[in-house]
């Protein structure tokens, strides 16, 4: 029996309302989840807000309104979007409620028993925008002939900072954190992300300002309350809190143990955050650490960054109410390498989704379905003698299935090479279809004519199974057409084959064919 998987996304920082950024990540978070609860694997995902930080209090400031009625408004909104989507969360975590300022008072007075805090001065960059501090050596100049302006390696704004604040060793975390990269290759994801955390490590480690006093929107620092925490000791607690830490309960011990799989899905942003300062943290709370940090790439809008100075930066909502909710997905999770950047545009989505659902399984299953519906009665024919042609179908989506299941457990999360190989499971149907004509069939051998199609609508269910993790609802309106009660659509009941005489409701259309939009949704 496989371990308990723990998958959680990064919490979206609400200052503004969610972008294709955030749904893409909520999405491959939601794919992997699905496939692994497909696979009878006990599952728990967590997604959700982090709702303090300067970034936070500054934005409700210039609403003139309260930092929690602008959290409350915001949080809503991403809500929306998840569910929107069909992300199946286990748990929408807000870092504003109670139950996560007792965890996180919980983790600080742990860094603090281990002797990992002390109170001292700080001066040096700090990046309101990343919520991030930056040694001098790391910041970048602006571009501009008369450009002295110093920012982020993220080309944000950096203000040089003051102020009494408490901070964590991380120095002290030096050499264990390269071991842990040494010893387990697998904790951070792609390679190339680990490689740059492995040199940023080696470059030596500053203890790590973990508090402010210039604004009082955060979790209160025990023992200090002018004091506020730094918001990634906030933040990161989350994963924690979706358990219930402190306390005792049946799902810390569960999902948050030594050799348990806990997964962080975040963007490659914030891998710093997550493979370096993250388990620091751990270790000084002597807490276990999570099996893997996997930093996915940024999508960008026709190949450029989404920036809202250019105006390009897209609401998922949008592009779902344009195409569609499985179709996004889909070409998301399609197109995208995971670990790697994407682009996206509305001919790019139009494109991709037509050729592979509307033209390859929706027309297949409309007209095999519908072949059903006239010449058999609305019922499942009966299976006659299996030939070649059969086997080999029926074989090579059992050798799919196999290839995919073993993809989908390893540590780099392929989805795009999984989707390839069922994309090429799809043509295949098809072609088995229009090479056995069972139209033709009809009139000269209507046995066989009633065995292709039972055959056809057999592929149809399996290939709706193995789909079901990336185009859930789609695929559950294909196994209604298919009369497939709600408890045999998992990867258990792959082999369990159709019932001949099974009746069948009246098949309709599941993936219109789209049209290019001229304004809503194009990107």
């Amino acid at each position: 029996m496989s371990k308990p998987l723990y998958i959680t996304t990064a919490i979206s920082y609400p200052n503004g309302p969610p972008h294709i950024g955030h749904a893409y990540e909520a999405i491959a978070a939601d794919a992997i989840s699905r496939f692994h609860r497909l696979s009878g694997r006990d599952v728990r995902f967590q997604t959700g807000t982090d709702e303090h930080g300067l970034k936070m209090a500054q934005a409700a400031l210039a609403k003139n309104i309260a930092p929690q009625q602008l959290a409350d408004e915001m949080a809503q909104q991403f809500v929306e979007m998840c569910d929107t989507l069909n992300i199946d969360y286990d748990r929408f975590i807000r870092t504003t409620e109670a139950d996560h300022h007792k965890a996180s008072q919980a983790i600080w007075k742990a860094l603090e028993a281990n002797g990992d805090l002390y109170l001292d001065k700080y001066e040096g960059w700090y990046s309101v925008r990343d919520e991030a501090y930056y040694d001098e050596s790391e910041l970048i100049e602006a571009v501009g002939e008369d450009s002295k302006e110093k920012l982020s390696p993220q080309g944000t704004p950096v203000e040089w900072t003051v102020e009494e604040s408490w901070f964590f060793r991380l120095s002290k975390y030096q050499q264990p954190l390269l071991d842990l990269f040494t010893k387990h290759p697998e904790f951070l994801k792609p390679d190339s992300r680990r490689n740059e955390m492995i040199k940023f490590v080696e470059g030596g480690l500053n203890d790590l300002s973990i508090s402010r006093t210039s604004f009082d929107w955060g979790v209160k620092v025990p023992g200090s309350s002018n004091h506020v925490m730094y918001v990634w000791v906030d933040a990161l607690t989350n994963y924690l809190t979706g358990l219930g830490y402190p306390e005792k309960t049946d799902l810390y011990p569960k999902y948050w143990n030594d050799g348990g799989d806990i997964t962080h899905i975040i963007g490659k942003d914030i891998v710093r955050f997550h493979s370096v300062y993250w388990p620091a943290f751990l270790m000084s709370a002597q807490l276990p650490l999570p099996k893997q940090v996997f930093g996915h790439g940024f999508l960008l809008n026709r190949g450029e960054k989404m920036s809202k100075s250019v105006g390009n930066v897209v609401d998922p909502i949008d592009l779902a109410q344009a195409f569609g909710v499985d179709q996004l997905r889909y070409f998301l999770l399609s197109e995208v390498i995971f670990g790697k950047d994407g682009s996206y545009s509305a001919e790019m989505i139009v494109t991709k989704t037509n050729a592979d659902l509307a033209n390859n399984f929706g027309n297949l299953a409309q007209r095999s379905l519908s072949m059903i519906a006239k010449n058999c009665d609305g019922k499942v024919p009966l299976a006659g003698t299996k030939t070649d042609a059969e086997s080999a179908l029926i074989g090579d989506l059992q050798t799919c299935f196999a290839e995919i299941t073993k993809l989908m457990n390893t540590e780099d999360y392929p989805i795009h090479t999984a989707i390839d190989l069922l994309r090429e499971r799809l043509s295949a149907t098809n072609q088995y279809f229009a090479d056995q004509a069972p139209w033709a069939l009809r009139k000269t051998d209507p046995a066989r004519a009633d065995t292709v199609l039972y055959y056809t609508a057999e592929a149809i269910r399996r290939l709706a199974i193995m789909l079901r993790w990336v185009i859930p609802e789609s695929c559950d309106k294909m196994l209604d057409l298919l009369a497939q009660e709600q408890n045999a659509r998992d990867f258990a009941h792959f082999d369990t084959e159709i019932n001949s005489g099974l009746d069948l409701p009246k098949p309709v259309g599941i993936f219109p064919r789209l049209d290019m939009p001229t304004q809503q949704g194009e990107g």
